[in-house]
Parts: structure tokens; C-alpha cells; sequence
């Protein structure tokens, strides 16, 4: 679907009003320059008190600086996480997440198409895809170290049993989302059932598709630092619990904004792919 506009109004003589400043409709985008600048200006604001509650001395901070340094302590610790192989650990854990987001994907994207077109098949796969979804992932670690040991395989499986439940889900949806109208008119020009899975509904969920595996890459790289925490020296979680049992706060905060700018280049990235590989959604 894509994005509401304003309906045009007609005056007295006939004649179409101009439709009215952005602002004052309901479900309608402002200009992204403007929309840049109004999300720059959060962040600054942010900043801004970020910094005032922590200026001055240990004495004189609102919040002590053992609990939340000040925003020129967050970012000097750059430096010292670049001396500590930040890149190499970044892509330590960037190979983990795109492993288990890849496996999830065909896993998911796949048993969701046939659950999405056979409905059988999602009542089949329903028990499980609840469990996925609905057990906390702090409590499904320990199963995962028992399952697969302490090693590379835990970590993505993890990260593909924190999304797969999700993936299936929304595929299912996507394809179920498609209208009936497409369906009969296929048939109608004698498609077969493959020809209509695959020349119909999979061509007409695929942007939502990639939308939901666009918000599972953000939530996986959230995921990732629990099972990192376990036996291992490399990736943003290893550092992130060497950081803690080391007292170096600074950094730990630091690598928390590593994290969210990853996730948010990735989604724009991807965001961009799919304007252009479907320009016809103007939603994405």
C-alpha cells in the first residue's frame, strides 16, 4: 500500500483547492530534507542533555560517571576500540548474523511460501512457529549450547532460531496479503498451481518479504551479543563482556552506538535496494 495522499478538495466554482501543507493531514510524509533535519534535531537534543547531566567533575554530574559518562568520554573511547581489532570483531560478528539471517531465510521464506498458499501447512508449522516466537532468547541460549555445543554452529543457530519464527510469520502474511483477484485471473489463463506461486504470489509478497528480513537483520544484531558473551574472543558481544568485567564503561557505551549506526546503515542500505528493485512501492 502506499502512502495516503490528500484528497482533493473542490471550491465553490468548481475548481480544485491546493491540498493542504503536509502537516495538517493525516498519514502524510513532509519532505525528507525536512524529515532529516527533524530526526538531526532529536539527536541533538539528545546530546545536549545527555552532556548537561554529566558535565563538570564526578562531584558535580547529575549522573555519576561511573554509570553514564559524559558524550566526549563515549566518543574518545573510539580510539581505544579501534586498538582493540574493532573492525575484525565488527565483521566477526557481521558473518555470524548474515550466516543465521541466511539460513533463516530459506528456512522461513520457504516454508512460508507453501504455509501462505496451503493453509494446512501453516497449522502444521503454527505449534512451533509460536514457541519460536513467544519463548524469551536469554532462556533458548543454554538449550542452543546444549544442542550444538560451545562453537561458530551456536552462535548462528541461535540467531537463526531468534528469527526464523518471525520470517515464517510474515511470509505467511505476504502471501496471504496478495489479492484473490490476481489468483483467479491467473487461472483463469490457465496458470498452473506452480505458475501461480511462483508468477504470482511470490513476484507480489516479495517486497514485504524483504521488508520483514530488512527488521530481523536489526533485531539479530541485538541477539548476537548474548550468544558472543559465550567462550569466545571475537565479536562485538566478546568485547562488549570483556568491557564490563574490565570496568571500561566508556567503551561498553561506545560499542552500544557502534551497534545501533550498523543497524541503521544496513536498513537504509536495504531500504534503498528495495526502492529500486520496487519502484512501484511507494510505501518502502
Amino acid at each position: 500500500m502506499s502512502t495516503p495522499k490528500p484528497t482533493a478538495k473542490i471550491s465553490s466554482d468548481g475548481s480544485p483547492l491546493p491540498p493542504p501543507a503536509w502537516w495538517r493531514s493525516l498519514r502524510v510524509d513532509g519532505p525528507l530534507p525536512l524529515r532529516l533535519g527533524i530526526g538531526g534535531a532529536s539527536l541533538g537534543v539528545l546530546l545536549l542533555g545527555w552532556w548537561l547531566i554529566t558535565r563538570g567533575s564526578a562531584t558535580e554530574a547529575w549522573i555519576s560517571p561511573s554509570k553514564l559518562p559524559s558524550p566526549g568520554a563515549v566518543f574518545g573511547a573510539l580510539g581505544k576500540l579501534i586498538d582493540r581489532d574493532l573492525l575484525d570483531n565488527v565483521l566477526a560478528t557481521m558473518a555470524r548474523v548474515a550466516k543465521g539471517i541466511g539460513v533463516a531465510a530459506l528456512v522461513g521464506v520457504t516454508l512460508g511460501v507453501i504455509g501462505g498458499t496451503f493453509r494446512a501447512i501453516a497449522a502444521a508449522v503454527g505449534p512451533f512457529v509460536l514457541f519460536l516466537r513467544s519463548v524469551p532468547m536469554g532462556a533458548m541460549l543454554p538449550l542452543t549450547v546444549i544442542l550444538f555445543s560451545i562453537g561458530e554452529r551456536q552462535k548462528w543457530m541461535f540467531i537463526f532460531l531468534a528469527v526464523v519464527g518471525f520470517v515464517f510469520a510474515d511470509t505467511v502474511k505476504a502471501i496471504s496479503s496478495v489479492p484473490q483477484r490476481f489468483v483467479e485471473t491467473a487461472e483463469t489463463l490457465g496458470a498452473s498451481r506452480w505458475q501461480v506461486i511462483s508468477k504470482v504470489l511470490v513476484p507480489l509478497a516479495l517486497p514485504d518479504i524483504v521488508t520483514s528480513l530488512r527488521f530481523q537483520f536489526g533485531l539479530a544484531l541485538g541477539y548476537i551479543t548474548l550468544a558472543e558473551a559465550i567462550n569466545t574472543d571475537e565479536g562485538i558481544g566478546a568485547m562488549l563482556n570483556t568491557g564490563q568485567n574490565r570496568g571500561l564503561i566508556e567503551q561498553n557505551y561506545m560499542l552500544l552506538i557502534v551497534i545501533a549506526g550498523i543497524a541503521f546503515l544496513i536498513d537504509l542500505t536495504i531500504r534503498y535496494l528495495q526502492r529500486g528493485f520496487f519502484p512501484y512501492r511507494k510505501d518502502l
